[in-house]
């Protein structure tokens, strides 16, 4: 039976509720890990007790009240316990993202001035130690894998389980004093410091509270009646915070136990095996779930090709109205139970989603057929629109008012408006403290009375009171003709065919649109395999002419699509070319959340862009890119440019 109950108000640091978990619910599970093929299982009771000798531990290394400590790697319980440990010393957890380069690694420690830095594995180790010299806050240095690091110089270099040990050995004297700042600790103290993707330039460090991530727990908690019987699998990257909300804000509060995937090539194993029954992730993620999907159904046989098409056709039409509880037919619902034994079903337990009771999205905009198409599963999938800011939530769809085209309608506690410049606006107790040392930033961001600019442009419905996000404020333009530019919209409904990766809008003040796109190399090179067609690289691939041929077919399809919304058939793509390379994090073109820098882009590839609007029929293109060993390289190639049929306009052809 569910253990409904929550930790009480009283308790606003994390290291308290983690006393009330162990003592009222010490037994149940709390966190998992996969390992060597193996599930082990944590209590919240054995939880505790590894967070308070790792916090004895940091304690007698030197670790003081308002240091700040950086946590750098992959999804596993050790550094989640960090977290709350580092917070026990009344200390300030910095999470990294884990596949940010040395020099990116550099800026946020430097930034933060970071006195400790707990690390996964030598990978993380090596990356710190690279950019050393240039740290000098930096005095110890903590790693959870030994593999690898055992003829490494160990004078500040501690294993994470020596550092327990030395917390064990040091807990009579340790203790007493611990407790107190265990005790002190309090609503308005720093809970973590989390740094933005960088968007627009350099990461800013965002200062949250435990008042705001209490409050975003408790709420969340509440509003989706998540309780210790619910399960997550924890895969988004831990300096996320939508991660920090649901593996730690969420979990401690709601009881539930959050599980650590083995690595990223078994996650689809592990969802499975798991069966969570409440699942994240942002539009990217659901898109190459997507494309795995048409993928295999394209080597199935024309019998199941077939099934699939026909059940399918049939969610689309019923499935999201069965899932919201409004009326439908008897036959519809009968066939759909056929469909759900025969196709929906055994689809979601490949996705892992069969146990599935509640699902969000966020981060950016997702699909509209994307969106539809995994509630047509009956898969409670649901937009979340938030920020970092905002400690996470600022609107949210409810059960039975669920539309693809909104975000729904305020968070309990938030307060919206929209500013005469259509930029949207918030306030909430879970509003950000500041950006750490950037009083500017903070200014131009947050006014004397607590509301926060979003930086995206939409409306507020009138009646529903449902908030519409058109794109970024900063990306929303107008055509020469005075129409609408809205780039994100037309590149969520290209990204939903399967070959196409990533897509990047250019249009604004100009005569028309134009595109740059990235293929999907494994459901182009898939069809690629299918049909003869050779070769040796994805250069080669992108540039191919069937794949153009396949690339204008998407092209003018999304460009008829258009034609039904007046707003913006204006961003109809008149030519557009296939890039030679991944747009990639590494080389500054996209953040480490997987958004498009678009001014990076725009600067990169402006002789690209010149192209796509002299007339040119080809480009040559020679790009610097980064490998994975941090060496740089270049590539080139001569890039075909494409002209695309334009569906006519119902302006026009009125």
């Amino acid at each position: 039976m569910a253990q409904v109950t929550t930790p009480p108000e009283a308790l606003d640091t994390f290291p308290k509720i983690l006393d009330w978990n162990a003592q009222n619910r010490g037994d149940v599970a709390s966190s998992r890990e996969k390992e060597f093929g193996i599930w082990a299982s944590y209590t919240w009771a054995e939880q505790r007790e590894e967070i308070r000798a790792l916090a004895l531990g940091l304690k007698a290394l030197g670790l003081n009240p308002g240091d700040k400590v950086s946590i750098i790697g992959s999804n596993r319980p050790r550094l989640y316990w960090s977290m709350v440990a580092i917070q026990s010393c009344g200390a300030v957890p910095v999470p990294v993202y884990q596949d940010s380069v040395a020099e990116e690694m550099q800026y946020v420690l430097e930034h933060a001035g970071a006195r400790f830095v707990i690390c996964e594995n030598q990978e993380q180790v090596d990356k710190v130690q690279s950019v050393l010299d240039r740290l000098p806050a930096v005095e110890q240095l903590v790693y959870c894998d030994p593999r690898g690091l055992r003829k490494y110089d160990h004078s500040a270099l501690h294993s994470f389980g020596d550092v327990q040990n030395l917390g064990r050995e040091k807990r009579s004297t340790l203790e007493p004093e611990l407790e107190k700042i265990i005790a002190a600790g309090g609503p308005d103290d720093i809970c973590v410091m989390l740094y933005t993707s960088g968007t627009t330039g350099k990461p800013k460090g965002v200062v949250l509270s435990n008042q705001n991530i209490t409050f975003a727990g408790r709420s969340s908690v509440e509003f989706d009646k998540l309780t210790s019987e619910d399960s997550v699998l924890a895969y988004l990257p831990m300096a996320w915070v939508g991660d920090f909300i649901f593996s730690i804000g969420q979990s401690y509060i709601g009881g539930y136990a959050v599980s650590c995937p083995e690595g990223e090539d078994t996650l689809a194993s592990d969802l499975r095996e798991i069966g969570p029954t409440y699942y994240f992730a942002p539009p990217r993620v659901f898109e190459n779930l997507l494309t795995s999907i048409m993928i295999r159904m394209e080597d199935a046989s024309p019998y199941k090709k077939k099934m699939f098409k026909y059940f399918m056709d049939h969610a689309e039409k019923v499935g999201s109205d069965i899932l919201d509880g409004k009326p439908v037919g008897a036959m519809d619902k009968l066939k759909y139970k056929l469909g759900e034994i025969l196709i929906y079903g055994p689809l979601k337990d490949q996705l892992g989603m069969s146990q599935v009771r509640l699902a969000y999205t966020a981060g950016e905009a997702i699909g509209p057929e994307i969106f539809a198409f995994y509630r047509s599963l009956s898969i409670n999938l649901k937009q979340l629109y938030g920020q970092t800011e905002a400690s996470v939530f600022v609107t949210s769809q409810t059960d039975g008012d669920i539309r693809a085209d909104t975000v729904g309608p305020a968070w309990p506690g938030v307060e919206l408006r929209v500013d005469d410049n259509g930029e949207v606006w918030y306030r909430s107790p879970g509003v950000f403290v500041e950006y750490y040392k950037m009083p500017e930033k903070t200014a131009e961001t947050k006014d004397a009375d607590g509301w926060v600019a979003t930086g995206d442009a939409g409306f507020i419905e009138e009646g529903t009171n449902h908030l519409r996000i058109i794109d970024r404020a900063k990306d929303v333009g107008k055509m020469a003709d005075g129409s609408l530019f809205a780039p994100k919209y037309v590149e969520n409904k290209l990204k939903f065919f399967p070959n196409i990766l990533e897509a990047v809008l250019i249009g604004d003040g100009r005569d028309y649109c134009t595109a740059f796109l990235n293929i999907d190399l494994g459901a182009v090179g898939n069809w690629a395999e299918r049909n003869q067609v050779a070769y040796s690289s994805y250069q080669e691939l992108a540039s191919h002419p069937k794949v153009y041929e396949m690339m204008q077919g998407h092209v003018e399809e999304v460009n008829q699509s258009m034609v039904d919304d007046p707003m913006l058939e204006g961003c109809q793509i008149n030519r557009f070319l296939v890039l030679h390379k991944q747009l990639d994090a590494d080389d500054g073109e996209l953040t480490r959340t997987q958004k498009v820098r678009r001014a990076m882009v725009n600067e990169r590839y402006k002789p690209l862009i010149d192209a796509l609007y002299d007339g040119s029929t080809s480009v040559f293109a020679e790009t610097e890119v980064t490998y994975e060993d941090g060496r740089k390289g270049a590539i080139s190639a001569t890039l075909e440019i494409r002209d695309a049929t334009v569906a006519q306009k119902r302006k026009a052809a009125a």
